[in-house]
Protein backbone atom coordinates (compact mmCIF):
# COMPACT_ATOMS: atom_id res chain seq x y z
CA UNK A 1 0.00 0.00 0.00
CA UNK A 2 1.91 0.84 2.24
CA UNK A 3 0.78 2.46 5.34
CA UNK A 4 1.81 4.36 7.80
CA UNK A 5 1.95 3.50 11.68
CA UNK A 6 -0.49 5.82 12.09
CA UNK A 7 -2.83 5.04 9.63
CA UNK A 8 -2.07 1.02 10.82
CA UNK A 9 -3.60 2.10 13.54
CA UNK A 10 -6.51 3.75 12.94
CA UNK A 11 -8.31 1.96 10.47
CA UNK A 12 -12.56 2.18 10.43
CA UNK A 13 -14.19 -0.51 12.15
CA UNK A 14 -16.72 -1.10 14.95
CA UNK A 15 -15.98 -0.10 18.61
CA UNK A 16 -14.56 -3.43 19.34
CA UNK A 17 -12.09 -2.90 16.99
CA UNK A 18 -10.47 -0.21 18.01
CA UNK A 19 -6.47 -0.37 18.95
CA UNK A 20 -5.50 0.52 22.20
CA UNK A 21 -2.57 2.58 22.24
CA UNK A 22 -0.69 -0.16 24.34
CA UNK A 23 -1.13 -2.90 21.53
CA UNK A 24 -0.24 -0.13 18.59
CA UNK A 25 3.12 0.06 20.38
CA UNK A 26 3.59 -3.47 20.43
CA UNK A 27 3.54 -3.63 16.96
CA UNK A 28 6.54 -5.23 14.83
CA UNK A 29 7.89 -2.72 12.42
CA UNK A 30 7.40 -4.95 9.48
CA UNK A 31 5.54 -8.37 8.49
CA UNK A 32 6.12 -10.70 5.48
CA UNK A 33 4.02 -8.87 2.55
CA UNK A 34 1.24 -10.72 0.70
CA UNK A 35 0.86 -13.36 -0.35
CA UNK A 36 0.25 -15.55 2.55
CA UNK A 37 -0.17 -19.41 2.65
CA UNK A 38 -2.06 -20.70 5.55
CA UNK A 39 -3.16 -24.00 7.08
CA UNK A 40 -6.62 -23.62 9.34
CA UNK A 41 -9.26 -25.37 10.80
CA UNK A 42 -12.52 -23.60 11.84
CA UNK A 43 -15.88 -22.50 11.79
CA UNK A 44 -18.13 -20.61 9.77
CA UNK A 45 -21.69 -19.19 9.90
CA UNK A 46 -24.56 -17.31 8.33
CA UNK A 47 -27.50 -15.35 9.04
CA UNK A 48 -30.07 -12.91 8.06
CA UNK A 49 -28.54 -9.72 8.48
CA UNK A 50 -30.26 -7.84 11.31
CA UNK A 51 -31.50 -3.90 10.75
CA UNK A 52 -28.26 -2.76 12.33
CA UNK A 53 -25.49 -4.75 9.81
CA UNK A 54 -25.50 -2.19 7.70
CA UNK A 55 -24.60 0.71 10.69
CA UNK A 56 -22.02 -1.46 11.63
CA UNK A 57 -20.18 -0.98 8.17
CA UNK A 58 -17.45 1.32 7.17
CA UNK A 59 -18.52 4.67 6.12
CA UNK A 60 -16.54 3.67 2.50
CA UNK A 61 -18.57 1.15 1.35
CA UNK A 62 -21.82 1.64 3.70
CA UNK A 63 -24.03 2.82 0.42
CA UNK A 64 -22.91 0.18 -1.85
CA UNK A 65 -25.60 -2.72 -2.47
CA UNK A 66 -25.97 -5.77 -0.60
CA UNK A 67 -26.94 -9.02 0.08
CA UNK A 68 -29.05 -9.09 3.32
CA UNK A 69 -26.53 -12.08 4.67
CA UNK A 70 -24.04 -11.76 7.54
CA UNK A 71 -21.05 -14.14 8.06
CA UNK A 72 -19.25 -14.87 11.04
CA UNK A 73 -16.30 -17.24 11.54
CA UNK A 74 -14.02 -18.44 14.34
CA UNK A 75 -10.78 -19.68 12.64
CA UNK A 76 -7.64 -21.74 14.09
CA UNK A 77 -4.60 -21.17 11.82
CA UNK A 78 -1.65 -24.12 12.10
CA UNK A 79 0.61 -22.69 9.62
CA UNK A 80 1.44 -18.93 8.61
CA UNK A 81 4.30 -16.55 7.68
CA UNK A 82 4.22 -15.07 11.16
CA UNK A 83 3.11 -18.63 13.23
CA UNK A 84 0.32 -19.87 14.86
CA UNK A 85 -2.83 -18.03 16.33
CA UNK A 86 -6.48 -18.14 16.54
CA UNK A 87 -9.06 -15.69 14.89
CA UNK A 88 -12.82 -14.46 15.05
CA UNK A 89 -13.94 -12.01 12.42
CA UNK A 90 -17.45 -10.68 11.37
CA UNK A 91 -18.79 -9.50 8.28
CA UNK A 92 -22.07 -7.48 8.43
CA UNK A 93 -23.33 -8.03 4.89
CA UNK A 94 -22.02 -9.62 1.61
CA UNK A 95 -21.28 -6.61 -0.75
CA UNK A 96 -21.99 -6.42 -3.93
CA UNK A 97 -19.41 -4.96 -6.39
CA UNK A 98 -20.51 -5.70 -8.60
CA UNK A 99 -19.90 -9.36 -7.56
CA UNK A 100 -20.03 -10.34 -3.56
CA UNK A 101 -17.16 -9.50 -1.60
CA UNK A 102 -16.93 -9.17 2.04
CA UNK A 103 -15.63 -5.98 4.62
CA UNK A 104 -14.62 -6.89 7.32
CA UNK A 105 -15.22 -4.50 10.40
CA UNK A 106 -14.70 -6.92 13.29
CA UNK A 107 -11.47 -9.42 13.87
CA UNK A 108 -9.30 -9.93 16.61
CA UNK A 109 -6.53 -12.51 17.10
CA UNK A 110 -4.40 -13.74 19.85
CA UNK A 111 -0.81 -12.90 18.10
CA UNK A 112 0.60 -9.10 17.68
CA UNK A 113 2.26 -10.12 14.56
CA UNK A 114 -1.25 -10.87 13.14
CA UNK A 115 -2.52 -7.63 13.93
CA UNK A 116 0.41 -6.04 12.30
CA UNK A 117 0.16 -7.98 9.49
CA UNK A 118 -3.77 -7.79 9.17
CA UNK A 119 -3.57 -4.02 9.36
CA UNK A 120 -0.96 -3.39 7.47
CA UNK A 121 -1.09 -5.98 4.49
CA UNK A 122 -4.91 -5.79 4.22
CA UNK A 123 -6.46 -2.86 5.90
CA UNK A 124 -8.13 -5.56 8.31
CA UNK A 125 -9.10 -3.50 11.60
CA UNK A 126 -7.17 -6.40 13.69
CA UNK A 127 -6.97 -6.40 17.37
CA UNK A 128 -5.73 -8.72 20.52
CA UNK A 129 -8.14 -11.19 22.25
CA UNK A 130 -7.69 -14.51 24.26
CA UNK A 131 -9.04 -17.66 22.98
CA UNK A 132 -10.14 -20.84 24.90
CA UNK A 133 -10.72 -23.26 21.87
CA UNK A 134 -11.49 -26.84 22.27
CA UNK A 135 -11.45 -28.84 19.34
CA UNK A 136 -14.14 -30.93 20.02
CA UNK A 137 -17.25 -29.03 18.03
CA UNK A 138 -15.17 -27.04 18.29
CA UNK A 139 -16.60 -24.54 21.33
CA UNK A 140 -14.66 -21.66 21.44
CA UNK A 141 -14.81 -18.45 23.53
CA UNK A 142 -13.08 -15.29 22.25
CA UNK A 143 -12.26 -12.58 24.92
CA UNK A 144 -11.30 -8.92 23.78
CA UNK A 145 -11.15 -5.61 25.38
CA UNK A 146 -15.29 -5.42 26.46
CA UNK A 147 -16.30 -7.78 24.07
CA UNK A 148 -16.38 -11.88 24.32
CA UNK A 149 -17.84 -14.17 21.21
CA UNK A 150 -18.64 -17.29 22.44
CA UNK A 151 -19.48 -20.15 19.90
CA UNK A 152 -20.74 -24.25 20.48
CA UNK A 153 -20.89 -26.13 17.09
CA UNK A 154 -22.54 -29.25 16.41
CA UNK A 155 -21.50 -30.74 12.63
CA UNK A 156 -22.87 -33.25 11.09
CA UNK A 157 -19.97 -37.02 10.75
CA UNK A 158 -19.55 -36.89 6.97
CA UNK A 159 -17.14 -34.35 5.28
CA UNK A 160 -17.10 -33.29 1.60
CA UNK A 161 -14.04 -31.39 -0.57
CA UNK A 162 -14.94 -28.01 -0.16
CA UNK A 163 -13.20 -25.07 -2.49
CA UNK A 164 -14.10 -21.38 -3.12
CA UNK A 165 -12.79 -17.58 -3.34
CA UNK A 166 -13.34 -14.75 -0.86
CA UNK A 167 -13.28 -11.23 -2.65
CA UNK A 168 -12.89 -8.51 0.28
CA UNK A 169 -12.68 -5.06 0.16
CA UNK A 170 -11.66 -2.94 2.80
CA UNK A 171 -11.52 1.07 2.96
CA UNK A 172 -7.79 2.23 3.31
CA UNK A 173 -6.90 5.91 4.28
CA UNK A 174 -7.22 8.57 1.57
CA UNK A 175 -10.64 7.26 0.17
CA UNK A 176 -9.01 4.48 -1.31
CA UNK A 177 -10.88 0.49 -1.51
CA UNK A 178 -8.22 -2.09 -0.94
CA UNK A 179 -9.24 -5.04 -2.77
CA UNK A 180 -7.86 -8.67 -1.91
CA UNK A 181 -8.97 -12.79 -3.18
CA UNK A 182 -8.05 -15.09 -0.71
CA UNK A 183 -8.70 -19.09 -2.11
CA UNK A 184 -9.57 -21.84 -0.42
CA UNK A 185 -9.73 -25.50 -0.24
CA UNK A 186 -11.16 -27.25 2.89
CA UNK A 187 -13.03 -30.56 4.32
CA UNK A 188 -16.05 -28.98 5.18
CA UNK A 189 -19.18 -30.71 7.77
CA UNK A 190 -22.41 -28.69 7.49
CA UNK A 191 -23.39 -27.60 11.17
CA UNK A 192 -25.34 -26.03 13.72
CA UNK A 193 -23.34 -22.67 15.17
CA UNK A 194 -25.02 -21.41 18.46
CA UNK A 195 -23.46 -18.27 18.67
CA UNK A 196 -23.39 -15.87 22.11
CA UNK A 197 -22.17 -11.84 21.60
CA UNK A 198 -21.65 -9.14 23.72
CA UNK A 199 -20.04 -5.48 23.57
CA UNK A 200 -20.80 -2.09 22.20
CA UNK A 201 -21.84 -3.33 18.79
CA UNK A 202 -21.67 -7.16 18.19
CA UNK A 203 -25.10 -7.96 19.30
CA UNK A 204 -26.87 -5.42 17.28
CA UNK A 205 -25.24 -7.48 13.92
CA UNK A 206 -23.68 -10.84 14.70
CA UNK A 207 -26.31 -11.82 15.84
CA UNK A 208 -26.48 -14.31 18.75
CA UNK A 209 -28.63 -17.52 18.27
CA UNK A 210 -28.31 -20.51 16.21
CA UNK A 211 -27.50 -20.57 13.01
CA UNK A 212 -26.21 -22.98 10.07
CA UNK A 213 -22.70 -23.14 9.63
CA UNK A 214 -19.60 -25.17 8.07
CA UNK A 215 -16.60 -26.68 9.97
CA UNK A 216 -13.67 -26.88 7.85
CA UNK A 217 -11.00 -29.22 8.69
CA UNK A 218 -7.52 -29.36 6.95
CA UNK A 219 -8.09 -25.69 5.07
CA UNK A 220 -5.67 -24.17 2.89
CA UNK A 221 -5.81 -21.27 1.93
CA UNK A 222 -3.42 -18.65 -0.22
CA UNK A 223 -4.54 -14.40 0.70
CA UNK A 224 -3.25 -12.57 -2.08
CA UNK A 225 -2.03 -9.11 -2.36
CA UNK A 226 -4.11 -5.45 -1.98
CA UNK A 227 -4.97 -4.11 -5.39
Amino acid sequence: MPLTAAEIADLPGVPESRLPAAVASQLPESTPDAPWSVKADGVIWFHKAAEGARDALPTAVRDLPALPVTLGALISYRDTPVGPYHEVLGAPLVLRNPLPHLSVPFIAVDSVPSVHGGRAHWGLPKVLAAFDWLPSGPTVAADGDGWSVRVDTRAFPVPFPYAGVLPQLQPLPGARLGRSLARLFAFARPALVTVATDGPSLPTWLVPGRHPGLVLSNARMVVGRTR
